[in-house]
């Protein structure tokens, strides 16, 4: 176990923080959320009386500030703690990636709060160990205000959804642009949790749920997690939080259209998201979403209830929990292709839902027509619920992917995320198969600080690579497998390739000049019948174009065009 830490370069720093104690009656029913010297502070003060709580500095943010994580029934010795936490069911609870929707902020207090003062001796027991990443994006906590979330009821003050570096977190968890996402991947990495949940506050329709929840479309998961969250957990969270709690549990209402009436789509997160990524792990994952137009203090007690009733599953069922991950494992190491890129299907099933009237009404401001929701109508029917989804590709898993020394950001990357890798000690060549890629699209604007590729067109070919000293060697035959395929593999949506990790071999470097090459191209259709039948198969079905182009076209299929033009430094060994 202390190896697996020292690999991932884990280092705990030491807390000293002095700020006033914060008022713990104010974080159930209040209208107050606290800062982030006020939320440091009370975790401090708890793992300084209490001697199974601990709080850890995990690593810097882009703000500057630690991002602190709070430990519940764990010893005090940071390693042991870990190694706990690795050893046993462990959940782990990530609180303000958007610090405007802070209700997991109060309600994780609360779990801390409740675990320190009130759970007895024996129920600590068998109490999982409870990991809490106390806020997330500390910069967005450290930007505080009260108008940012205009469709939004409370709290008072509340924190911005862009970091330091105005970067949405939660869409940053494969191309890693943040301090904040390499601090995370150290505290997921170092704990393996078996179950994550992300706390977040909806935007969209109005309805009568104050808590909804997403979780992983079933296609893309392994049988036994998939068993476990659809067979076990949330049969049990939809009849505990109403019969417990006064909750009724919704699955996240993410509209097909613009209204109810089209119906409800499951929401696939891929891996940019939280929840997405802690998939590809093969960790049970959810994320809370409250509704924005109820008040404060019934978010925040629905969400602290959510975290309530899932610890107290994994306290309950930590052999189904642990058995089901390894199976998941297994099932991983098992199999030669992975389907991916999941679309949703056409057909819909129904699901019973408690909503409000609403109509298009008259604006008295703009020219068209607005929508309104009748709070005092509420309605309970069914609606179209559309769970369903195909994949449209599929990954294949070689043996050994390769990945050329120059390409530190993508070592890096999978460093982090706990890839074991092999550096090459000498030059050799090996046959290899490389991904070249034919065609894709480009987000026409800015997403993230990128500009997204999709609909990539890749072939393999093989080839006979040169390696040299310090190339790097992944094998897919460790646990990492799933995260593996998915971010070097091309075609995956939120791979590496996809967040322009490769775009400088996209690009052309040498070209020629028409008036020179011109003559050398009569001589290689002169010398290459082959060549010349395609060249004029081509021309006569497209005989309205340039002589560039028609210059390019013999260009291309020469001796003289680059070989790795549009080859990406990955290869693979089947």
């Amino acid at each position: 176990m202390k190896s697996i830490l020292f690999v991932l370069g884990i280092c705990f720093l030491s807390v000293s923080l002095s700020f006033g104690q914060f008022d713990t009656e104010k974080l159930m029913n209040s209208n107050y959320s606290p800062t982030y010297e006020e939320m440091i502070t009370f975790y401090k003060d708890l793992a300084d009386r209490n001697e199974d709580i601990l709080l850890l500095n995990m690593g810097e943010s882009d703000y500057g500030l630690p991002i602190y994580m709070c430990l519940l029934n764990v010893p005090s010795d940071s390693t042991k703690a870990i190694e706990k936490a690795r050893s046993n069911t462990t959940v782990l609870i990530n609180n303000a990636i958007h610090p405007g929707e802070p209700c997991g902020v109060n309600a994780s207090m609360q779990v801390a709060n409740i675990f320190a003062n009130v759970l007895i001796e024996k129920r600590k027991e068998f109490y999982p160990v409870t990991a809490i990443i106390t806020g997330y994006n500390v910069g967005g906590m450290k930007n505080r205000g009260s108008h940012s979330r205009a469709n939004q009821v409370g709290p008072e003050e509340h924190g911005f959804r862009g970091n330091a570096q105005n970067l949405d977190l939660n869409r940053d968890f494969i191309k890693m642009d943040s301090k904040n996402m390499f601090t995370f991947a150290t505290i997921f990495q170092a704990l393996d949790p078996d179950i994550f949940i992300d706390t977040h506050t909806s935007n969209g329709a109005d309805y009568q749920y104050t808590l909804t929840y997403i979780a992983p479309i079933k296609e893309k998961l392994a049988p036994s997690i998939k068993s476990v969250i659809y067979d076990e957990m949330l049969p049990k969270l939809h009849e505990s939080l109403p019969k417990k709690w006064g909750y009724d549990l919704m699955t996240y209402v993410n509209l097909k259209g613009r209204t109810l009436d089209e119906g409800i789509v499951d929401y696939n997160a891929t891996p940019r998201y939280s929840m997405g990524y802690a998939d590809l792990f093969n960790t049970i994952s959810f994320t809370t979403e409250t509704h924005m137009l109820k008040p404060f203090e019934s978010r925040v007690q629905s969400t602290y209830a959510f975290l309530t009733e899932v610890i107290d599953y994994a306290m309950g069922n930590s052999k189904t929990i642990e058995n089901a991950r390894k199976e998941a494992f297994e099932f991983d190491l098992n199999r030669k292709h992975i389907p991916t890129n999941f679309e949703r299907d056409t057909v819909a099933d129904s699901i019973l839902f408690k909503g409000y009237e609403w109509d298009y009404v008259e604006s008295k401001l703009t020219v068209d027509k607005r929508l309104k929701y009748y709070q005092d109508k509420p309605f309970e029917k069914y609606l179209p619920h559309y769970t369903h989804f195909h994949p449209t590709d599929t990954l294949h898993i070689p043996n050994y992917f390769i990945v050329q020394r120059q390409e530190e950001d993508v070592i890096a990357r999978l460093r982090a995320n706990g890839v074991i890798m092999t550096k090459l000690k000498g030059d050799t060549t090996v046959l290899t198969n490389n991904f070249r890629v034919l065609d894709f699209s480009t987000s026409s604007g800015p997403y993230e600080g990128h500009y997204l590729h999709s609909k990539a067109k890749v072939i393999s070919e093989v080839d006979s690579l040169q390696l040299k000293k310090g190339d790097i060697l992944v094998s897919t035959n460790q646990v990492k497998r799933n995260f593996i395929v998915h971010v070097l593999s091309p075609q995956y949506r939120d791979s590496y390739f996809a967040w322009n990790l490769f775009d400088s071999y996209l690009q052309q470097k040498e070209y020629f000049s028409p008036y020179v090459f011109e003559e050398i191209a009569i001589e290689l259709l002169a010398n290459d019948l082959e060549l010349k039948k395609k060249y004029q198969a081509k021309f006569e079905v497209e005989p309205k174009v340039s002589r560039w182009e028609q210059l390019y076209f013999i260009y291309k299929h020469s001796p003289y065009y680059e070989p790795t033009h549009n080859v990406l430094p990955i290869y693979f060994i089947d």
